[in-house]
Parts: structure tokens; C-alpha cells; sequence
């Protein structure tokens, strides 16, 4: 009988706004059971001093230059983890997959920087760690994301779903895994996902996102910046299977009003991630799923059937969080987290670096 193993996903996505927490049991292949999901949000002092320096670590540059605050910034968002961490102690977990928080993202420098300590967390809570997740395959030629889709296909497996079929993310940046009817998996980051709507938000309001959509609903498209926007967007020869949200900036709808400006931006948004899906069933998960108005968009963009991963009775909310405590499981087994067809990565490499009690 294969060994199944009880870990605790911590997950904190380009939304910087807290940890999603999931507990999973599974034997790293071919099966998993959910045993607890919790959500744990960023006090407002560490969810500004986040935003507030991923906005000036814009560069490789900055990212050296910053080493004191950014290391400052590390041990808090640690010391929020071990805090999240010791409310599960008496849960039988064997042992921990930590994401931590992405400040800087970028494949061509072969640099994905994570906040989150994972030697400090092994110390403060007396439990085995995996963490740093994505330097292996970007040493492997890979672009270090997204590696959610080896769990996107247990998932499609394990629930039953008629293949082909796509799971679309809408996190900060929106990513899709595509498995088709041979169960061959594709995926790449698609463009933004939330973080242009929410930088918004943020600047312009009092408001960190915009419920339901209804600012931008409320609002009016500019087409002419909007197009002039696209434009630049699809003729970047720089793109890559994966982005981080330096990528994106506001500056197309500086002068806008807030509706106005929350509208063309969640036109943006819909605009890139309809293009990039192909013409099957699509599952939705992530926190843009809850975007009422930018889902609407997304659906009359592509007229393709796609619904809500809570429809399969799957909590959309945590679906990253259990994926990569499935993914600790693999990186302790030795087994691959990344591939050829998902990160670009030139043979399959397994990932997490593993700190032992």
C-alpha cells in the first residue's frame, strides 16, 4: 500500500493580502483528500508594507539594492506564517509546503524571490519544511510557473471531469492548464488577473479590490486607450509562459475616473485571458472568479461554456493552497513538480528545498 502523507499547504498569492491554508492527504500521485481549508488575513500594517515595497522592487536591481527591508519584510511575513502554522499543530500533519510571498518574479533573470524563511519557520514551529519551490526549474531552464497543473490533473482526474478541458486561475496573474482528450497537460500565465483592477482599487479609493465588479460595471470603457493598450501588449516580444505584476502597470488609465478607469481595466484584463483560452469546458478558480462583472466579460468574449470550480463542490478559494501542500509531498518524494509542457523547463524536475527538524 503506497504511503500517504498528512501536509499543510501555506499559500500566499500575488493578491498579498494573507495566507490560504489547506490541509491534504495524499500519496504525491494519484489521489488526495482534503482535510481542512482556512483562510488567515494580512494585519493592515503588513499588507500595506507589502504592497508598498513589491511596488519599488521593479528590477533585479532594486530586488539587491533593498536586501535590508526585504529581509525585514521576510521575517514578518515568516513570523505571520509560524503564527497561521500554530493553529494547526494538533491537526497530525507530517510536515509543511510553504509558498510564502512572491515580491519578484522574472524567468529571463532566472529569479523568483518567495518572502518566507522556511529555516525560521522549521525553527519557530518544530515541523519539517518544504519551501522554495521554483529555483530548480528555472535552473532547468524552466520559467519557474505556474507549477499548480500537476495538481490540476489529479484534480480533473480524481473529480471526474470529461476531458479536454481547462482550468483557468485568476490570481494576480491568470494562468490556465489545459488537458486534453490524450490527458496531455499544457499550461502558461495568460496576462494579468487581478492585480491591475486591485492596484486601481487601492490607489483610488479606500477600497483594497472592487466587489462583484460593480465599480467597473458602473464605469464606461475608454476604447481608445484600451486598444492602444492591447496593441502593446500582444506586439511585446518579450513575452514569456509566465509574468509577474511589474509587468503590468496603470499608466494607460491614469486621468480616468475610478469607474472609468476600473472599467477599461477589467476590459483589459477579459480581453487577455479570452484570447488565450481555447474552446473547452472551462473551470474558474481563484479570487477573480468572485468578479462578477469581469467573469461576465470573460464568458461573452469567448461564448465558451465556463463555470465555476465550486460547482464540482471544490472550494475555488483554495484550490493553489491545496496544490502546493500536494506539491511538498512530491518535492520530499523526489517526484517531478514541473515539465516541459507546463513551465518549459527542459526535462522534468521536482522542486522544494526540504529543512528537517
Amino acid at each position: 500500500m503506497t504511503k500517504e502523507y498528512t501536509v499543510l499547504g501555506l499559500m500566499s498569492g500575488t493578491s498579498g493580502d494573507g495566507v490560504d491554508a489547506s490541509i491534504i492527504k495524499s500519496d504525491g500521485e494519484n489521489k488526495y483528500e482534503v482535510i481542512l481549508n482556512k483562510y488567515f488575513e494580512y494585519d493592515k500594517k503588513l499588507y500595506k508594507d507589502f504592497h508598498e515595497l513589491r511596488k519599488v522592487v521593479n528590477s533585479l536591481e532594486k530586488l539587491n539594492s533593498l536586501k535590508e527591508k526585504i529581509s525585514k519584510l521576510e521575517k514578518d511575513v515568516t513570523l505571520f506564517n509560524a503564527k497561521v502554522l500554530n493553529n494547526f499543530q494538533q491537526s497530525g500533519i507530517d510536515f509543511v509546503g510553504f509558498h510564502g510571498q512572491t515580491i519578484y518574479h522574472s524567468a529571463i533573470e532566472k529569479t523568483s524571490k518567495q518572502l518566507g524563511d522556511g529555516k525560521l519557520l522549521s525553527k519557530l514551529s518544530k515541523q519539517k519544511i518544504v519551501y522554495n519551490f521554483r529555483q530548480n526549474d528555472l535552473e532547468n531552464g524552466g520559467q519557474g510557473a505556474p507549477l499548480a497543473p500537476i495538481f490540476h490533473k489529479l484534480l480533473i482526474k480524481q473529480n471526474k471531469i470529461t476531458l479536454p478541458v481547462n482550468i483557468l486561475n485568476i490570481g494576480g496573474i491568470s494562468n490556465v492548464t489545459s488537458v486534453n482528450s490524450k490527458n496531455e497537460i499544457f499550461s502558461s500565465d495568460i496576462g494579468p488577473g487581478n492585480c491591475l483592477i486591485d492596484e486601481w482599487i487601492r490607489f483610488n479609493s479606500k477600497n483594497n479590490y472592487d466587489y462583484n465588479g460593480e465599480i467597473a460595471k458602473s464605469g464606461t470603457t475608454n476604447s481608445i486607450i484600451l486598444n492602444q493598450a492591447l496593441d502593446i501588449f500582444y506586439n511585446n516580444p518579450n513575452q514569456n509562459r509566465t509574468f509577474d505584476v511589474k509587468d503590468f502597470d496603470l499608466s494607460f488609465v491614469r486621468g480616468l475616473s475610478l469607474a472609468d478607469g476600473a472599467n477599461t481595466l477589467t476590459e483589459y484584463t477579459s480581453e487577455i485571458i479570452s484570447k488565450k483560452l481555447s474552446n473547452n469546458l472551462t473551470f474558474l478558480c481563484g479570487g477573480g472568479r468572485k468578479n462578477k462583472f469581469l467573469v461576465k466579460r470573460i464568458k461573452e468574449k469567448t461564448g465558451f461554456p465556463i463555470k465555476l470550480i465550486d460547482d464540482l463542490n471544490i472550494d475555488g478559494d483554495f484550490v493553489e493552497s491545496q496544490a502546493f501542500a500536494y506539491l511538498a509531498i512530491r518535492s520530499y518524494l523526489k517526484l517531478p513538480i514541473s515539465f516541459p509542457e507546463t513551465t518549459g523547463c527542459k526535462k522534468p524536475s521536482t522542486g522544494g528545498q526540504i529543512i528537517k527538524i
